[in-house]
């Protein structure tokens, strides 16, 4: 389930236009690198405000993408880079359908945001993600539960870390926005890794254009 997308990054990448904010974000940004832990910030169109080194260590092996980088648009990333199943374990179910949660929240919210906007319609070209968003998402939701399934705070989701002494683990999904942080619009969360399993990590697959269908929608569907 992870594929390229056609459209444009939903850019320029968001900065505050007061100097106190961007003082704020210069000092937090030196916090944020004394975290040992994968760290960002972003925006509610998850444009990436801010990442720290381990956060650019977890994806270091990454390719290049025009539109789907993890330090440009951590949405984006999960949902349309080829290479997001390489790091994020269980990508479909574990990490794409509770995204894809949180956009429909977003898009609820924010219905007019040009940014949000030009993700659904790259949702949308894709035939296997429009399926996911309209059939798998509303399956999965009432199998979890609503507040459950937008709620990234204590979510455990398995990690693929190229550094071998994490390998295959999991990761606990910690928000911790400050008051100054929420009052710009902006979230911050922090992948808290645990150690590696005593197993060793399976083989990824990189998706493929027409692999077949998500295991979460039926092939009748």
């Amino acid at each position: 389930m992870a594929y390229q997308a056609g459209g444009q990054r939903s850019a320029p990448r968001p900065v505050p236009e007061s100097p106190e904010a961007q003082a704020y974000l210069l000092d937090y940004a030196t916090l944020l690198e004394a975290v040992t832990f994968p760290s960002v910030v972003m925006d509610h169109r998850w444009d990436v405000v801010l990442t720290n080194g381990a956060f650019k260590s977890l994806f270091r092996a990454v390719g290049p993408h025009p539109t789907a980088m993890p330090g440009d648009n951590f949405l984006r990333f999960v949902l349309f880079h080829p290479d997001a199943s390489t790091v994020l374990g269980e990508h479909e179910s574990r990490w794409c359908l509770p995204m894809l949660a949180h956009f429909a929240a977003a898009v609820e919210s924010h219905g007019h945001d040009h940014g949000l906007q030009a993700i659904r319609r790259d949702i949308a070209q894709d035939p296997i993600m429009e399926a996911a968003y309209r059939q798998g998402l509303p399956h999965w939701i009432r199998a979890v539960g609503e507040q459950a399934a937008v709620e990234h705070d204590g979510a455990v989701r398995p990690l693929l870390h190229p550094d071998p002494r994490w390998g295959a683990t999991d990761c606990r999904v910690v928000g911790e926005t400050p008051k100054t942080l929420e009052n710009m619009g902006y979230t911050r969360l922090t992948l808290v890794l645990r150690e590696a399993r005593r197993v060793p990590p399976p083989r990824v697959r990189r998706a493929g254009r027409g692999a077949g269908h998500l295991r979460v929608v039926s092939a009748a569907e």
